[in-house]
């Protein structure tokens, strides 16, 4: 009888175990599911692969933390092949078919425009890190990284000619060389008319159909042209192909102003010295001193290089997309709460510390401030050259 009792207490304990561990597991909340896609193919690729990576690093940091509101992260990230209409039907699937709780995301405007359309269907929160055209942007609920302010064809275009108006030479004449992707149209178009306002000769007008790689006949007609500024309205490689195709001809522009370039390339290739685009943070003083940033640098650097990326520096696309994680953390931990709306509210009345900035969501199509500098290739490494506030020690502009 002894035996019997302590074997039925014993089955008991067990019972009662397995019931407790059992009812746990039933109420723990499942991982919180976010997704999105990337341009993992096609023309983009060389650059959504640096969101792609910057996403990953944000998601495991989140989950070393213990994830958000108590909820592990997962990120579903599927391929839009650099193809707006593919990133729609595949947010439609993200929201339909994969019941992700939240939403990131893509890289490029073109993408953007069809995931906002998605968002807005279903009435979800997206926050995203590269659009460019914010009159676009209709949508209340979305909430933009890329901090270009709601006028860019107008600010960042003065933000480029103050920098070159304080240079010890001043460009006079202005060749205007685009592709025809939306947002770079739409900034060349704007640099254009500035260009004009400000007093410099246009001696060169060509687009090119985004897509193109055979750049050797607009190569020939800026040579031609002989303008003491090309301003190239590239996204990706576009911007290396057309230098390629200029050494050809034995040609190179006394300066060279890049829209959207692949970073890492345009850094890496000889003639992409003293090149000079838009950015909003580079991996140097004073934007490390900012510890989450110095951080992120680190770690990044490490596992941009174990990847075998094109570029293992933290520049603005990478720190765009870093700072649009940033701000759906933000969303969620100041609700408290994964409803869209809720999130969306906070957002919209509250500032977001980012690595490159504060950042708020309450002017026009929800942009805030313009926050875009000027960088420059030297020696092999973007630098901030304007505001010069923004510059290393001992750096300032080149000029040939």
């Amino acid at each position: 009888m002894k035996i019997a009792s302590r074997l039925l207490t014993a089955l008991t304990a067990v019972t009662a175990v397995l019931a407790f561990s059992t009812a746990a597991q039933a109420q723990a909340p499942g991982p919180l599911r976010i997704g999105s896609t990337l341009a993992l193919t096609g023309p983009l690729s060389s650059t959504a692969m640096t969101h792609k990576l910057v996403g990953e690093i944000y998601v495991e940091q989140l989950n070393a933390k213990g994830g958000l509101l108590g909820r592990k992260v997962e990120w579903l990230v599927k391929d839009d092949q650099s193809k707006p209409d593919v990133a729609r039907t595949l947010y439609e699937q993200l929201v339909t078919s994969d019941k992700v709780d939240l939403l990131m995301g893509p890289y490029a405007t073109g993408a953007i425009l069809s995931a906002m359309g998605v968002a807005q269907r279903y009435n979800k929160v997206l926050v995203h890190h590269t659009f460019g055209i914010p009159s676009l942007a209709k949508y209340d609920m979305h909430f933009p990284a890329w901090s270009l302010g709601s006028d860019p064809q107008v600010t960042v275009s003065n933000t480029l000619f103050d920098a070159l108006a304080a240079s010890p030479k001043p460009p006079k004449t202005i060749a205007i060389v685009t592709s025809k992707f939306p947002s770079i149209h739409f900034m060349s178009l704007g640099g254009r008319e500035i260009a004009k306002k400000r007093g410099l000769q246009e001696v060169l007008f060509l687009e090119w159909d985004f897509g193109n790689r055979d750049f050797g006949p607009i190569a020939a007609r800026v040579k031609d042209a002989k303008p003491d500024l090309v301003w190239i309205g590239d996204i990706g490689l576009e911007g290396n192909m057309l230098l390629d195709a200029m050494k050809k001809i034995d040609y190179t522009p006394p300066l060279h102003f890049h829209l959207y370039p692949a970073p890492g390339p345009m850094s890496k290739a000889a003639d992409g010295n003293n090149a000079l685009a838009v950015t909003i943070f580079e991996e140097h003083a004073p934007f490390t001193a900012n510890p989450v940033a110095a951080q992120f640098v680190k770690v990044f650097n490490d596992r941009a290089t174990k990847a075998n990326l094109p570029d293992t520096s933290v520049e603005v696309q990478a720190a765009a997309s870093y700072s649009a994680w940033q701000i759906l953390e933000a969303g969620i931990r100041g609700a408290n709460s994964f409803d869209d709306k809720a999130i969306a509210a906070w957002l919209r009345k509250n500032r977001v510390d980012t690595i490159h900035g504060r950042l708020r969501f309450d002017g026009p199509s929800n942009y805030g401030d313009d926050l875009m500098k000027i960088k420059q290739v030297q020696g092999g490494k973007w630098v901030v050259v304007y505001p010069t506030q923004f510059a290393p020690p001992g750096v300032k502009l080149q000029v040939k």
